[in-house]
């Protein structure tokens, strides 16, 4: 067993503490400090120790019909509190058992046709071009394209590497020949940047885990440089370093947003959309279901079977009942009118 590091100093500080040494991401620590805190100054600010699993549960239910949040969000609220009480404050108590979870509703993606995909893909430019036509060509989901590091692109073999995807995992995928010379003029492009930051003195690129103690140097590589990095620097959250990130996720999901409006496409649809367009397409044209799971890094098949619903909706291979009825002639002609 690891022995945790010492819990010292205030709530919050401590919180982070046990999630850095679980190793979640940055958006997990976020987000579960944002709801511990919610938690705190919904209690008028009395320490989480003091408190129990009554308290827990009018919190939840306070989310749930006052705050009207998603079944997702409430659980994630959970999550925080359950981690908080277990993990950081090292209570195991009955009443996390009992505690009562929304079940999420499976819901049919947003897919949109060969067509249309190719129609918003034509309306994009520039990187966010790339980057687009990466997505729906891979089927990674937007941050695992936006973290792409140089070394994970290999044209030889035509494949790309997904480092620490969903749920901590590797996979590889297939790289699209006919990207390969846009990708390659963005590398080129990332590479101006990286030769900048070397002569300007700025730090490495941030590297996962231990990484970075282990080989110090690593990160001003060219090798561990980002494929599509940011025009600007920023200061790192956690180390507060002025260094170069990727792309931000925003830039792209507007830029999406944008091109399905001058599409003419009156679909809800968004970054993630393409993934779902991916692997649609994919089973429609006869790959196997176990190997779309694969590309897409699901842990379970199950996951992967909800775009065999959308096949069977958009086959139409089942006729609806009205087109074999006999309407009579005016019906039919005031339709037409």
């Amino acid at each position: 067993m690891h022995t945790p590091p010492p819990r010292q100093g205030r709530l919050l500080d401590q919180l982070r503490e046990m999630i850095r040494y679980r190793h979640y991401s940055l958006r997990t620590e976020e987000a579960y400090v944002y709801w511990v805190r919610q938690f705190v100054h919904w209690h008028g600010l009395r320490h989480p120790a003091e408190l129990s699993g009554v308290e827990v549960q009018a919190f939840l239910s306070h989310l749930a019909n006052e705050r009207k949040v998603a079944a997702s969000t409430h659980r994630q609220a959970l999550s925080a509190l359950l981690f908080l009480y277990k993990d950081v404050l090292g209570q195991t108590l009955p009443w996390m058992d009992d505690v009562g979870r929304p079940v999420p509703k499976r819901r049919v993606p947003v897919v949109l046709t060969a067509t249309e995909v190719a129609a918003v893909l034509a309306a994009l430019d520039g990187t966010a071009s790339v980057l687009g036509r990466l997505l729906y060509g891979t089927g990674l989901r937007l941050m695992e394209g936006l973290r792409l590091r140089v070394k994970d692109l290999d044209f030889d073999r035509n494949v790309l590497i997904v480092r620490e995807g969903k749920g901590g995992k590797d996979r590889v995928v297939m790289l699209p020949r006919s990207l390969h010379a846009d990708l390659r003029r963005q590398l080129d492009e990332a590479q101006q940047l990286w030769r900048a930051d070397r002569q300007a003195g700025v730090g490495g690129v941030h590297l996962p885990h231990a990484l970075e103690r282990k080989y110090p140097r690593a990160g001003e590589s060219w090798t561990w440089f980002w494929a599509f990095p940011s025009a600007s620097l920023s200061t790192d959250p956690r180390s507060g370093e002025v260094r170069r990130h990727h792309l931000h996720e925003q830039n792209l999901q507007r830029a999406i947003k944008q091109a399905v409006r001058r599409a003419g496409i009156h679909k809800p649809a968004s970054v993630h959309t393409l993934r779902h367009s991916f692997a649609t397409h994919l089973l429609q044209s006869g790959t196997d279901i176990r190997t779309v799971q694969e590309l897409l890094g699901h842990s379970d098949v199950s996951t992967t079977m909800i775009y065999t619903h959308v096949l069977k909706v958009a086959a139409g291979t089942t006729a609806s009942p009205l087109d074999a009825l006999a309407l009579p002639a005016q019906l039919a002609s005031s339709r037409a009118a």
